[in-house]
């Protein structure tokens, strides 16, 4: 079976060649947002995790203290059930579900996506772990890792994919996570973390139950 990485840049590679223009707009914003060092301010290993209190797919509200009290969270923030890269990694993430939970872990993500029909029918919500909404983008700008989203990219999915984050997030247009994995200790201390600016590139599910494994 290809790993994650192995999947994500066959995806990449396609896009290239489908659409060569805007990957490279794609890389060019990337490369700006790395040298601004976008995503310094993401919690780091060694702090407590921000509280939250957010709805799940049936608009009722689950909170970091319920959800550490079964064990250890991993804790991954995706941009919604409409990026590519986001079913590619939840799903491998789905794949290796079993191994997490054998290690007394929780796997919970998060997305700006509304708690309604638009959110509990689609690929990632009929998967074996929570899916909770954060509309406004608090959780995200707590955890450090609100993205403004360039008008190049909004342009784009508004004309080529005809996605209009306006109605998918409730009115955050501008706002999406990094997408970011951190994994939390049941004393709400960050143990690991992922945060890369580049939304092509995520954290193997390996990594993750790595530092589960030697956490037990």
């Amino acid at each position: 079976m290809k790993t994650l990485k192995e999947q994500t840049e066959a995806k990449i590679a396609a896009g290239r060649q489908a659409n060569p223009d805007f990957m490279k707009g794609v890389d060019d914003i990337i490369r700006k947002a790395k040298a601004f060092q976008q995503g310094d301010d993401a919690i780091q290993i060694g702090q407590k995790a921000p509280a939250f209190e957010l709805p799940n797919a049936e608009g009722k509200l689950e909170s970091l203290d319920t959800l550490l009290a079964k064990g250890p969270l991993v804790l991954t923030f995706y941009r919604g059930s409409w990026c590519p890269y986001c079913n590619l990694q939840l799903s491998a993430l789905q794949a290796r579900l079993d191994e997490i939970h054998a290690l007394g872990a929780t796997l919970v993500a998060i997305s700006p996506q509304v708690p309604n029909g638009s959110m509990s029918k689609n690929e990632i919500t009929e998967m074996d772990f929570t899916v909770l909404s954060d509309q406004d983008a608090k959780t995200a700008s707590q955890y450090g890792i609100a993205w403004e989203v360039p008008a190049f990219l909004k342009e784009h999915m508004r004309v080529d994919r005809d996605l209009d984050l306006e109605t998918i997030n409730n009115g955050n247009s501008s706002i999406l996570p990094i997408p970011a994995t951190f994994i939390i200790g049941q004393d709400g201390i960050v143990l690991w973390n992922y945060v890369n600016v580049d939304y092509r590139t995520r954290s193997e599910p390996e990594e993750i139950i790595d530092v589960l494994k030697n956490m037990s």
